[in-house]
């Protein structure tokens, strides 16, 4: 190779770098030389204009002194001068090196340059290394949209093996938004810097997302111009702003349910408590029966519906109890048929003398709705699902997911269906919060994440087995209860199942009027005298009058004018032992952190309450 070309080569590069960078700065260690070079001091050399910059400049600097030198060696005398003296304009040669430098010793300069291109080649190979390792794409494309040069990463995040090296640019991206990845390309070619990313769709079988930046870079070897592409994957910050955007709006639907939960209870109490008088009247096998049953079985769902979503927005505790699983089932069986539609059978399968578990059961029941609903999805073309209840013996501690489930007994509720089943993918992310495989607009991710909560709340675990193209079965495995027959809540609850007539003098504070009509006549059947105030007011005046006879009071919490705490506090004030029951269609928690340590005594009813469910609070109050 003879100077000319390395000249010629180095030429190529400073040209390409000239204007980009105000001055030209190389060195080189060892020699005493320090050039300080800009176009004014390259101007002494025909073959070369322009700054130098970087690790391959510091070659380029090598062979301008080089050339100076060796034309002032030619001329048998010290190298030649440069430029006038000026900002930008240095060139020092110590004195102790001119001698040797007069005399010819250029080879020292020869052998130097080689080892700063043996460095620059190393650091390439670095920068090459650093490129592959990056946690980006990175992809080089010519004009045509061949990709030149691509680290694996670009590759990877395309579903790809290795680096997209030959292929096509577009193809790193998929089909629906191919087009708008060559327009990026084309104008990058055409020179436009790109300043803000672009998002497109990823190829590849997993749905991913990326930002593309771009930019061009003149090949002048080439003698074209390419484009240069940074990928970011953006997938993951998809999905939390989804989620984000998702848990803002849980966020103002718990808040929307807060705020009409009473109004909305008010209505439903009504509903469940008129459709349980008439069952009174309307016995098993009388024609109106089953009729007056789906009333209130679907003000009950309704009523499940607003405590769920209460509780997925934090804004009701759970209010466990004994639970038989068996006539939990029952209750929904009807919901649960007709929730899957004609195309899909279910069966329902019960284990003898089914252990006792406590748990919440409106959210026991919306477990179970919300799996029997996963699998009619998943059984398009029709299919079966089976539920069983069984008892379980765990005789030594075993593992169940990342959680470990101890020894003991437990009841368990198995949900199985014949449809596409799972995959291996997505088993792992099921239970996962806003993960789903349905359709936009056909599922929220939240169905299996609630069951999940629902039951590791409830102290129980999940298990779940897949295979495709066979079905699914879902595991609900709960802690068995032992109830003391002669005492404690089962004792009382059977009492209150065969026996809820009392007697006593119960004030019923109530401003709706369905409500108080509801829960005076339900009372008076069950033995009870009833006097009745629409407000705080004359409820207070009530008390006055008939302070000594009032056995009980029960109010509702929220009012016009007079709310249920404040009635309360005067009353107390008239007759400080005087039992009270506070009804609400809001959460306990929500209003119990508003009241003092006076009220910590006052029982709490929540709203809709049915028949039964009103005589047997009162009757546990009166027999305190």
């Amino acid at each position: 190779m003879t100077q000319q070309t390395d000249i010629a080569g180095h030429r190529r590069t400073a040209q390409g770098l000239r204007g980009r960078a105000p001055l030209g700065l190389g060195a080189i260690a060892g020699l005493g030389l320090i050039a300080v070079l800009s176009a004014a001091a390259l101007a002494g050399v025909p073959q070369i204009s322009g700054a130098v910059l970087g690790v391959g400049g510091l070659a380029g600097v090598g062979l301008v002194l080089l050339s100076l030198l060796r034309r002032g060696a030619e001329a048998g005398a010290a190298p030649a001068a440069a430029p006038a003296p000026g900002p930008e304009t240095e060139v020092q040669v110590p004195a102790a090196r001119e001698r040797d430098i007069a005399d010819g010793t250029a080879a020292a300069l020869t052998a130097r340059i080689e080892e700063l291109e043996s460095a620059q080649s190393h650091a390439e190979h670095l920068l090459s290394r650093l490129i592959g390792f990056a946690p980006l794409g990175i992809v080089l494309s010519d004009s045509a949209g061949t990709v030149l040069r691509a680290n694996a990463n670009a590759g990877q995040m395309a579903g790809l093996k290795a680096a997209p090296v030959g292929g096509r640019f577009v193809d790193l991206f998929a089909e629906s938004d191919r087009a708008a990845a060559q327009e990026q390309l084309d104008l990058i070619i055409a020179g436009e810097q790109r300043q803000k990313p672009v998002e497109l769709k990823l190829a590849g079988p997993a749905e991913r997302v990326a930002l593309l930046y771009g930019g061009f870079v003149d090949d002048d070897d080439r003698g074209e111009r390419l484009a240069a592409f940074y990928l970011i994957d953006a997938t993951d910050q998809r999905s939390l702003e989804a989620q984000f955007a998702q848990g803002q709006k849980m966020q103002a639907v718990g808040q929307l349910a807060g705020g009409v939960a009473h109004d909305f209870n008010n209505l439903l109490t009504a509903m469940i408590g008129f459709a349980d008088l008439l069952l009174m009247r309307h016995p098993p096998g009388d024609p109106s029966y089953t009729d007056i049953v789906h009333i209130k079985q679907n003000a009950n769902r309704a009523a499940a519906l607003v405590r769920q979503l209460l509780a997925f927005s934090r804004r009701q505790t759970l209010r466990p109890k004994i639970l038989n699983l068996t006539d939990v089932l029952t209750d929904i069986s009807d919901l649960l048929r007709r929730l899957i539609g004609e195309h899909i059978n279910l069966r329902i399968v019960h284990e003898r003398d089914l252990g006792l578990v406590k748990a919440d059961q409106g959210q026991i029941e919306q477990v179970v709705t919300n799996l029997v609903v996963n699998a009619r999805d998943a059984m398009t073309a029709g299919g079966t699902v089976t539920i069983e209840t069984r008892n379980l013996s765990q005789a030594a501690p075993r593992q169940v997911g990342d959680e470990t489930m101890s020894a003991g007994e437990y009841v368990e509720i198995e949900v199985t269906d014949t449809g596409h089943g799972i995959s291996e993918e997505h088993l792992e992310k099921i239970f996962e919060p806003f993960f789903t495989t349905k359709a936009i607009g056909h599922g929220t991710g939240l169905g299996l994440a609630t069951v999940y909560g629902i039951v590791r709340q409830t102290g129980g675990f999940v298990e779940v087995e897949s295979r495709q193209g066979e079905g699914t079965s879902f595991r609900i495995i709960l802690p068995q209860v032992r109830v003391d027959p002669a005492a404690g809540e089962g004792a009382l609850a059977r009492r209150a199942a065969v026996d809820l007539t009392g007697s006593g003098t119960v004030l019923l504070v109530e401003d709706e009027d369905a409500v108080r009509l509801f829960a005076a006549r339900a009372l008076r059947n069950k033995g009870y005298t009833v006097v009745e105030a629409e407000s705080g007011e004359i409820a207070l005046e009530i008390i006055k009058e008939r302070n000594a006879e009032i056995d009980l009071m029960i109010s509702d919490v929220v009012m016009p004018n007079m709310d249920g705490p404040t009635l309360i506090r005067h009353a107390r004030e008239l007759r400080a032992d005087i039992r009270a029951i506070f009804i609400s269609g809001y959460a306990e928690e929500a209003f119990r952190r508003s009241l003092g340590d006076d009220l910590g005594d006052v029982d709490f009813l929540p709203k809709p309450f049915s028949l039964k469910q009103l005589a047997a609070k009162v009757k546990e109050q009166l027999e305190r």
